[in-house]
């Protein structure tokens, strides 16, 4: 009688117990690899994505504000905006206006892509309603009913002034750090505070106007909180005797030179520590002679 064969001894069999389940597992885990990369793949081109679309973004609200260098024979104007992220939540503007030039400068509550979103609304309506309204106060009280209609419009900072060609202007004050206007004679520097509160904060809020005079040699200083609330190393603010301090150091007259050379001191004075807020400035330089532009 031939003895039945042992089916467990069978070489295939053998093979087939001895490599099945590990191959399977082999197998089993590179298609998980296979996945993850595909899914980590995934994630870069999305990553990569939303930095383009940042960066472009970024480039529509520079195009829009900063940077602003203007010389048109009666005055030298200099802006510039450094956002603490990827878009800002402040706004530097100039319009031309015919014979006249609107000036604006702006802190939108919040920091990235909200805010940066509300900044293109919102210089939009400054642009729109300076057209057919001539004066700030005007614009701001107009401009204030428009956003507290709007359901979750953010709180703004606003200061705008309407510069002519002889250095009179108009100017109101909706909540934001009052500008500095300093005088080529070095008399006492004045401030730009007429108005009324932040922007889409109370409805049929009243804006109350001022007037002022930019004598040639005359500069008139704008910026944000950013600035004020930049702090050192042992928590100190920079605050407005910080700028005044800059501004008397100036070594140019110019309104490039001078903004960024206050804007040098407040990154020494900062010491290389980052910036908890976006940083906006505005200067505007009546020239001493028309047509020649400052050194």
């Amino acid at each position: 009688m031939t003895k039945r064969q042992n089916t467990t001894d069978h070489p295939l069999r053998l093979v087939y117990s001895k490599r099945g389940p590990s191959h399977l597992r082999h197998q089993s885990e590179i298609a998980r690899g296979q996945k993850l990369e595909s899914e980590i793949a995934a994630v870069r081109t999305d990553r990569d994505f939303l930095q383009r679309s940042l960066y472009e973004a970024a480039q529509v609200q520079r195009r829009l504000c900063a940077k602003q260098r203007s010389h048109d024979g009666n005055f030298e104007i200099a802006g510039e905006i450094f956002p603490v992220r990827h878009l800002s939540g402040d706004l530097v503007c100039v319009f031309d206006r015919g014979d006249e030039k609107l000036v604006a400068i702006g802190d939108i509550s919040g920091k990235g892509l909200a805010a940066g979103m509300w900044l293109t609304y919102l210089v939009g309506m400054i642009s729109s309603y300076s057209r057919d309204l001539s004066e700030p106060a005007t614009i701001a009280d107009a401009m204030n009913q428009d956003l507290c209609q709007l359901q979750s419009a953010p709180l703004t900072t606003l200061l705008l002034c309407r510069l002519t060609a002889d250095g009179s202007f108009t100017y109101c004050n909706a909540g934001h750090p009052a500008a500095l206007l300093f005088r080529k004679s070095g008399n006492a520097v004045e401030t730009l505070d007429n108005g009324g509160p932040v922007l889409g904060a109370v409805p049929y809020a009243e804006y109350a106007g001022g007037t002022g005079s930019l004598e040639p040699g005359d500069t008139l200083l704008g910026f944000s909180d950013g600035i004020l609330e930049c702090r050192n190393h042992q928590g100190e603010f920079f605050g407005a005797e910080g700028i005044l301090s800059a501004v008397k150091a100036a070594k140019t007259s110019s309104s490039n030179g001078l903004l960024f050379s206050l804007l040098a001191t407040v990154q020494d004075f900062a010491g290389g520590r980052c910036s908890e807020d976006d940083i906006s400035l505005l200067v505007v330089r009546r020239l001493e002679q028309t047509g020649r532009e400052a050194n």
